[in-house]
């Protein structure tokens, strides 16, 4: 088979998405597919006639995730043509050679259904869910809205606008970007003195934030796979909260699969995934992730529509545990995507 693994983009969870792309296409390959891995902004300038027989290592200097955000605007001034146009040079015409694109975007212009809607306009096969299903998912706020409809517990909490007023004293409360991912400008705020920097460092990643309540407990998530939830994972970070850092870093948390939670509430947060599942529409996979508190109280926090798949991962652990090995994985999730268009 054909496939492009399309990765990179231009939101702080590049770095991300490079790595997720990497895996991905090696695992491709390793079982014997005709593979090409694109930097979805930065395209490829060379020949395109008989592009996937190319004796290349595409994967050749992508690099790893470094602790801190990559500098976009570097990435921008890499871009030999209009650094505006969001597909770098190439890209489109490769995508359509090729018989399934498997999208390893995370963020804002990736996983938020717009790289999505411009595939289907091109009439080229993608991976994973669909563009709506992708921008429902995306903006928490709207996540919050159906969550409360279907009566999906997850933390109280407000929709701010860049330069909105608002009314908020429940500390301490966590601050993040309404569009964002990867715990990319997420603040916990313990007192009001702290809010201002904590909205002006989440508005620094998009026009819109979301405020709400402070969960303290442990942390977990859970992988959908055509609907079915896989075993329940547990993540622990050795210090603070799950952020980008913890995420990333590998040796930064502890993460146990199958969790060690009883039968009952793991049976219960596998429902509630699935109910998350067909509550944002959500076509092929998904994870969702949840915090649960002192008291056994659940709250599910938010769907990602194309979860991470590099070494420290968490869908690929998941599956693991029911005998799905990473490349199997890849295979499996390309196998149930093209079902979108028979």
């Amino acid at each position: 088979m054909k496939i492009v693994v399309l990765a990179g983009g231009t939101s702080p969870e590049r770095d991300v998405s490079l790595s997720t792309g990497t895996m991905i296409y090696k695992a491709l390959k390793s079982k014997g597919h005709q593979v090409l891995l694109l930097d979805v902004y930065l395209g490829y300038e060379g020949d395109i006639i008989d592009i996937f027989n190319k004796e290349k290592d595409w994967a050749q200097g992508i690099g790893t995730i470094r602790e801190d955000n990559p500098d976009i605007e570097h990435i921008r001034a890499l871009r030999k043509d209009n650094p505006n146009h969001f597909f770098g040079p190439g890209v489109i015409d490769i995508c359509d050679k090729a018989d399934i694109v498997f999208l390893a975007l995370h963020g804002t212009n990736g996983e938020d259904g717009k790289v999505q809607a411009a595939l289907d306009l091109m009439g080229i096969k993608y991976t994973g869910t669909d563009y709506a299903s992708s921008s429902l998912a995306m903006d928490k706020s709207v996540t919050k809205e159906l969550f409360a409809y279907y009566n999906i517990p997850t933390p109280e909490g407000i929709h701010v606008r860049k330069g909105e007023t608002y009314s908020w004293d429940r500390y301490p409360c966590v601050v993040k970007v309404n569009n964002g991912g990867s715990s990319v400008g997420v603040s916990v705020v313990n007192t009001p003195n702290e809010m201002d920097a904590a909205i002006k460092n989440a508005l620094s990643y998009g026009d819109e934030v979301i405020i709400e309540q402070y969960i303290k407990g442990r942390e977990f998530a859970v992988g959908v796979i055509s609907g079915k939830a896989l075993p329940v994972i547990e993540i622990a970070p050795l210090t603070g909260f799950y952020d980008y850092k913890n995420k990333y870093q590998a040796g930064n948390a502890i993460e146990t699969c199958p969790a060690d939670l009883s039968p009952t509430l793991t049976a219960k947060m596998q429902e509630i995934a699935e109910k998350v599942f067909h509550a944002l529409r959500l076509k092929t996979y998904a994870r969702m992730d949840f915090l649960l508190n002192d008291k056994n109280e659940l709250y599910c926090l938010e769907a990602n529509t194309l979860p991470g798949m590099t070494p420290t991962s968490l869908l690929p652990q998941e599956a693991k545990a029911v005998g799905i090995d990473f490349t199997d994985l890849c295979e499996l999730i390309i196998e149930i995507s093209l079902e979108k268009y028979k």
